[in-house]
């Protein structure tokens, strides 16, 4: 077996691309995004993503294991890059990287190709802004044994590396479709899915709700919450009463409270 390519200079033809690929037009126009960490490309390659190529550097590694990652993902198909210590503090995305860098495919998938469970359990998030509580968003749905996540009107992007960063690579575990709001409605409507808005303006306490049965919860963005079509067309509207000064939660942790309040009443305890 051929060693791997060794790159050295910091003007290299990869590196430069691999410094733009963190901008999305970049990443949409090659159709590719970058997987960065130990774990997150471990989890990757767990769930049967074939990155196109795989970077590494063996000054930044923290472990043992990385010599078999690479060779899994060189069994996998992807080209195999090492660099030097300063070539890949160039291309990481972390202040301090762990010396594994991937490009896997993005990906696009319809809510017709959701595979639901027999009472089906979602998350809807409305226009999200920030990519890391997108990523922490990923991680409460896939611990709370959500059916999917959807993405309504998204404002950031699914492949953003922080949301990569956040979700320490569930977002290749947990099923995720980008859709119009409209459109995810009349989905649940056809499925018989219940939609509960969360909202400060609520009159019904989160706890005081009943999350069983078919449920979607749904999510609005960090500044504006929930824009009216959701909260105007979802059958009910719960808020988390708060006794402090703050009249609202970063979503992230909002979304946590209210999944596992609903694994609590699904679980039956």
């Amino acid at each position: 077996m051929a060693p791997p390519e060794k790159i050295t200079s910091l003007h290299n033809p990869r590196i430069k691309q691999l410094v733009k690929l963190r901008d999305r037009r970049a990443r949409d126009e090659a159709g590719v995004f970058l997987v960065e960490g130990y774990r997150e490309i471990r989890r990757a390659l767990e769930k049967g993503v074939r990155p196109a190529e795989l970077y590494f550097s063996p000054g930044w590694f923290l472990g043992e294991n990385e010599p078999a990652l690479i060779e899994q993902a060189r069994a996998g198909g992807a080209q195999i890059f090492e660099l030097t210590k300063d070539a890949f503090a160039k291309v990481a995305y972390r202040e301090r990287p762990d010396g594994l860098l991937a490009l896997a495919p993005q990906w696009r998938r319809s809510l017709e190709e959701l595979k639901l469970s027999a009472t089906p359990f979602l998350l809807v998030v409305e226009a999200i802004e920030k990519p890391g509580n997108l990523g922490t968003i990923l991680r409460s749905a896939d611990a709370a044994g959500c059916d999917a996540v959807i993405v309504c009107d998204p404002v950031t992007d699914i492949f953003n590396p922080n949301v990569v960063r956040a979700s320490t690579g569930v977002l290749f575990s947990v099923p995720l479709v980008v859709s119009e709001s409209r459109q995810v409605l009349e989905w649940l409507k056809g499925k018989k899915i219940r939609a509960v808005a969360t909202t400060p303006g609520a009159e019904t306490p989160y706890t005081k709700a009943d999350f069983r049965g078919a449920l979607a919860i749904v999510m609005g963005s960090e500044q504006y919450g929930l824009s009216p079509f959701w909260l105007e067309n979802s059958g009910l509207s719960v808020r988390i009463p708060m006794a402090g000064q703050a009249d609202s939660l970063n979503v992230a942790m909002a979304t946590i409270i209210t999944l596992f309040e609903a694994v609590r009443q699904r679980s039956g305890e």
